[in-house]
């Protein structure tokens, strides 16, 4: 076991712990260290490029054309406007989501799928150029390397005098104790409480509502199938389509501008079914449901990805495996008495007053996480309570 310090443990490494490195970086404050449990950067940002493997963002790419998001895709900036300024401010390139044309409607089994109008959202969806990936890559490279630290799984808080002891675990299996001043916990709440022990126990009002704060993204799957051209745009449709037959409802263009075409779609089927099934079999069936909805062309994608959330263990509880989906309210994001009051905060999506769940709520929750930070002693004097 090895022993360091700082100031600030940043748990999560995700658009809100890296957001939050981002903001103290600004400030000038230099002392904080992200544990990031995945091998990873990103959280619930997650890309395939056009072959169907996995980005790992992180690492520089050589080309961003061809990339997809598994997880959140869309943003609003003139409602989501610290987002939207934030990604103005990074220089990243966005464009609208593809929506002219008919939607396809599936309404039975017994009936075949039917063309409509479809719909338009306004204000519109907006996307990044070369997928969500881009802003954890950029704002990756505006932080100390060395300070960001993936293969560091947290397992347990412990309140000790004047500062936070958080131990972590290496991917080695190695176990480092990090010292600090305040820990900002960029985890779901619900995975939080599930996952990492606290010495002494947070307040149990406080750690009820994490508990009970549903996890976005965690019970939902995509699919997603890569062509070299959006054929379906050449039959007046938008490559949005709506489904009570399944194995997907809702279905969407996901195209990059200059890159490969892409239809994905989110899974109806329930998590814990979903589990029974392989991946081939329901790759099987989600490529006959855009055969029968945009015709033979989709038969034969260059790539196919599904992205199962529901079973990746750094999103998703048993707990949320059975979930709705729903975004959930807001809990509370720190204790306001006891041991734990002053020293930990929580700052992923869920946190988020306006926009619990989505992307520009991790931005909001981190924002107001950093802001509310307010050290009483100098690093010098924390550092001689250390030793």
């Amino acid at each position: 076991m090895s022993r360091r310090s700082a100031r600030i443990v940043i748990v999560g490494a995700g658009l809100s712990g890296l957001y939050a490195a981002y903001l103290l970086a600004r400030q000038g404050v230099t002392d904080y260290v992200v544990l990031e449990a995945r091998e990873a950067l990103g959280g619930r940002i997650a890309s395939a490029d056009a072959s169907g493997q996995v980005v790992s963002h992180g690492v520089m790419q050589a080309s961003t054309a061809d990339r997809f998001d598994l997880g959140p895709a869309w943003f609003w900036p003139g409602y989501q406007r610290e987002l939207g300024h934030l990604i103005e401010e990074l220089g990243l390139e966005i464009f609208e989501q593809f929506e002219a044309g008919d939607m396809v409607v599936e309404r039975s089994p017994q009936k075949a799928p039917v063309r409509m109008r479809g719909y338009v959202n306004s204000p519109a969806s907006m996307r990044l150029t070369g997928g969500m990936g881009r802003l954890i890559e950029t704002l990756h490279r505006m932080l100390n390397p060395a300070s960001v630290l993936t293969g560091h799984t947290v397992r347990r808080l412990h309140k000790n005098d004047d500062h936070v002891v958080v131990e972590s675990v290496a991917a080695s299996g190695h176990t480092v104790t990090w010292h600090a001043e305040h820990v900002l916990l960029a985890l779901p709440p619900r995975l939080i409480e599930s996952t990492i022990a606290f010495e002494p126990a947070l307040p149990e009002t406080l750690a009820r509502q994490w508990r009970d704060t549903a996890t976005w993204m965690a019970p939902h799957a995509k699919y997603i199938a890569i062509y070299d051209t959006p054929f379906w745009r050449e039959q007046g449709l938008s490559g949005e389509g709506r489904s009570a037959c399944g194995p997907m409802g809702e279905i969407h263009d996901a195209s990059m501008p200059n890159g490969s075409a892409a239809l994905f779609g989110f899974l109806g089927v329930p998590a814990r079914v979903r589990s029974t099934v392989s991946d081939e079999v329901m790759r099987t069936h989600c490529r006959a449901q855009f055969v029968r909805m945009f015709g033979p062309d989709a038969a034969t994608p260059k790539a196919e990805i599904i992205k199962d959330w529901a079973q990746d263990p750094r999103t998703a509880t048993a707990t949320d495996r059975d979930a709705s989906g729903q975004h959930a309210h807001a809990p509370a994001s720190k204790a306001i008495s006891g041991p734990w009051q002053g020293c930990l905060t929580g700052i992923a999506s869920e946190w988020s007053p306006q926009f619990p769940g989505y992307l520009a709520g991790a931005v909001e929750a981190a924002g107001l996480g950093v802001q509310a930070l307010a050290f009483g002693t100098s690093r010098a004097e924390f550092n001689e309570e250390l030793t």
